[in-house]
């Protein structure tokens, strides 16, 4: 499997990023073991040290544990599931927002623009529905970053 990683920021940051995304969509669950660090280095071609860095990252920040000799897991507190999703779905949201911002909408642009969108989305797809990657098979390690040909948010966590 190939991942192609933002260079604009670090892979570290984006490798967190996937972990938390796949927690906050129900993709991982708490206490779940993660790939060990050799093989997410391995299938995502980065150094070694930089996983480890995205898992010690995670573990500082409550969401994942590790367990000397069984590996990283994430947390068993059902908690850090509505934490990381409030962080993710709020980076989404203020990314969205920076965005539209740039492009010099207002604020009753923007939001008729969500209605509009929502609206459409409610006939062509469910909420449950896989994202167009994901329906045509496209597959990814667990904790990879997630990206789809109309991502381009940046996640914004930081619980």
């Amino acid at each position: 499997m190939i991942i192609k990683f933002d260079e604009a920021t670090p892979i570290y940051v984006q490798i967190m990023k996937g972990v938390m995304w796949d927690l906050a969509v129900g993709e991982l669950t708490t206490g779940e073991k993660l790939p060990s660090v050799r093989d997410l280095a391995s299938s995502a071609k980065v150094n070694p040290n930089t996983v480890q860095r995205a898992y010690m990252e995670l573990e500082r920040m409550g969401v994942v544990e590790t367990q000397r000799g069984q590996g990283t897991f994430i947390v068993a507190d059902p908690d850090i599931v509505k934490e990381v999703r409030q962080q993710v779905t709020e980076g989404a949201v203020r990314s969205f927002v920076d965005e539209m911002r740039r492009l010099r909408y207002e604020y009753d642009d923007i939001i008729a623009l969500v209605a509009q969108e929502l609206s459409a989305a409610s006939t062509v797809r469910p909420a449950d529905a896989p994202c167009a990657a994901h329906a045509q098979g496209a597959q990814r390690a667990p904790g990879a970053p997630h990206r789809d040909a109309t991502d381009t948010t940046d996640g914004g966590s930081s619980i």
